[in-house]
Parts: C-alpha cells; structure tokens; sequence
C-alpha cells in the first residue's frame, strides 16, 4: 500500500517540470541528527543523512545517545530527528512534553523491531517444539544441555540488558529455572559459539531482536525457528505494549499467531515537531522512506564481520543505493516537490 501510494504521488509529481522546484531545498539549512547506541541501527540513520546532505543540507555530526535522553533531547529541540524509534515500546521513556514537542514521522520497518526465542529448526521438528515449556520436558533438556547441568542452555542476555529483565521475568512466570540455563555472558562471543554448533548441526536455543546479524546468518524459517512463550503474561513497563506482544504472519513461526513474549514495535523515524513545520520536504522523505529487515540484517552482518568504520558505513549506503537508484530517485523526487 505504501508503494502505491508513493506511486500515485509520483504520477503527479511526474507531470511538473524539474524547474518548477528546487534541487536542493536544504541548501541555508543545518540538520542535526542522532542515532542509538547499538549498532545495528547505524544504517538507518548513515542512509537518511545521506538523502539530507543530497537534498542541500549541511548534517551535524551524530549524537549517539541512550532512548531516554534523545526523547528528551529532542522534544527540547537540541537534536532534530533519529530513525531508532521502537513504537510502541519506547512511549514508555518519552518525557510528558514529548507529544508536544516531537512526534513519529516515519516507519523505517513495520513490526521490525522484533524480540523473541529461536530454535534450529532440525531439532524444533525433531523435538516437537512449541513454546519454552517444551524445554521442560526431558527429553528436549537433554538435547540442549552442553554443560552437563541438566538444564537445556539458553544464549540470553548480559547483565544490564533490558533484555535480561525481561528473560528474568519470563523466567520467574513460567517457572523455567530447574529447566533452562540463561547464558548472560558477552552476547556477540556467545552468539558466535551457538553459530558454531548451528554449522556442526548440533542444537542451538537463543534470544535475539530484529533487526539483527543472527537473523542473516541463521535465517528464521529455513535455518531456526521463532517459538512461543506459553501465555503472554507481561511485566509492569509491557502492560501498554500487551497487545502487540502477539504476531500474526511472521516468517519462520512455529505458528501464527506467534505468542513473542516481548512487546513487538515498528521501527520509527521520530523528530522534533519545530524542526519538521520548517521542513516539508523531509516530511514528504521520512514518510516515502523504509528499508526491508534483510537489507539491514544483511548491512549489520557485514559489521559484525568488520567493516564497522564511518567509511565503511557509508559504502554500505552507496552499495544500497546503487541496488535501489529507482526507489531512492522517487523518495528525493517526493522531497523536491513538496518543499515550499
């Protein structure tokens, strides 16, 4: 629906000669953007500055910056925009002036900002496997056990991890500690060694989030499969998120509807609302604008392979550009036209 929508656009914007509007509607003008602090979301906001700096913008350097204090940051007007916004999960670490002050521009990915259980598909057919209550069941333990503790292990989160304190919690509710042992060691290390075992066919029981390396490297679907939790039953900080705990339509279930146990969010561009009333033109490109969660699964699994330099950012930019010239010439096209 998106596409076509853009497509009607453009079929009017077609029909106006190129002299009728300017090139560069951000030529004068200073954007100021930031970024989060995890990696994977480096791609989103290299692309954007990318279009900015194209459109005539001069783009401060990013401010990388914790949830909290860019939603603060940016309703007092001190940062214009990021493109890390995970809505409805980020509403609880927004000030009260938030609503205000800034707003959602933009959906980089629907429902891309996915968190949940997987298990290697081979032995989720083998075992039966469902939800974590399977990992109960002795048999499945066995599998699962490297360490000869008796319990299936768990690739989970480092401690500090907002991650963490939900597998806790999860942990508690569904009564898994004499079953399941949460590994909270470095996350990357521990990933690595539960790709290692994935490769040697051997079983593989992990938590991760989209968009993510370990989602290009062991594909939901074809190599591992997301599982259900055995009922939703949210912490405190979920309760307003509760309804989209659950998924239908996600590739690589076990079932649809999915039961995810973590609030499932769209990928947003937010910005200060000041900021967006100067310019149209970046309201007509942030909301023209996405990515697919394999384009950004596939940019971060080349970082985790080390090309994680601003250099290598930004060839990833042009190498995603060159592959999409169409798209990106519609989405600038979009912006030239509705700048004032």
């Amino acid at each position: 629906m998106k596409r076509l929508i853009i497509s009607l656009l453009l079929t009017v914007c077609l029909s106006i000669p190129a002299f009728a509007y300017n090139m560069y509607p951000g030529k004068g003008k200073t954007a100021k953007p930031a970024r989060a602090t995890w990696d994977t979301g480096y791609f989103q906001e290299a692309v954007i500055r990318k279009a900015l700096e194209t459109l005539g913008y001069k783009v401060k350097d990013t401010k990388e910056l914790q949830n909290s204090l860019f939603y603060k940051t940016v309703a007092l007007g001190d940062v214009d925009y990021w493109a890390n916004g995970w809505f409805p999960n980020h509403w609880s670490q927004t000030p009260k002036n938030f609503k205000e002050k800034a707003g959602i521009y933009g959906t980089v990915v629907r429902a891309g900002g996915l968190q949940g259980y997987l298990v290697s598909k081979k032995h989720v057919e083998q075992y039966n496997i469902k939800s974590l209550d399977d990992f109960k069941r002795a048999d499945v333990k066995k599998a699962f056990d490297t360490n000869g503790d008796g319990k299936a292990d768990l690739v989970a989160c480092p401690p500090g991890w907002g991650c963490e304190g939900v597998i806790t919690h999860h942990f508690k509710v569904y009564d898994l500690a004499s079953h399941i042992n949460p590994i909270k060691a470095a996350y990357a290390a521990s990933m690595a060694e539960a790709l290692a075992k994935f490769k040697k066919g051997e079983p593989v029981f992990y938590y991760t989030w989209a968009p993510n390396w370990t989602l290009f490297k062991m594909v939901p679907g074809k190599d591992v499969m997301w599982i259900n939790v055995p009922e939703i039953l949210p912490k405190p900080s979920q309760e307003a998120g509760k309804d989209f705990m659950t998924v239908t339509g996600l590739e690589g279930a076990v079932s649809s509807p999915i039961k995810m146990g973590f609030v499932v969010s769209d990928i947003n561009i937010v910005a200060n609302k000041k900021f967006m009333d100067k310019n149209p033109e970046l309201k007509a490109f942030f909301a023209a604008f996405s990515l697919s969660l394999g384009d950004i699964n596939e940019q971060n699994t080349k970082m985790k392979n080390g090309e994680k330099s601003q250099a290598d950012i930004k060839r990833h930019v042009d190498q995603w550009i060159g592959k999409n010239q169409k798209l990106w010439n519609d989405w600038l096209e979009l912006a030239r036209t509705a700048a004032k």
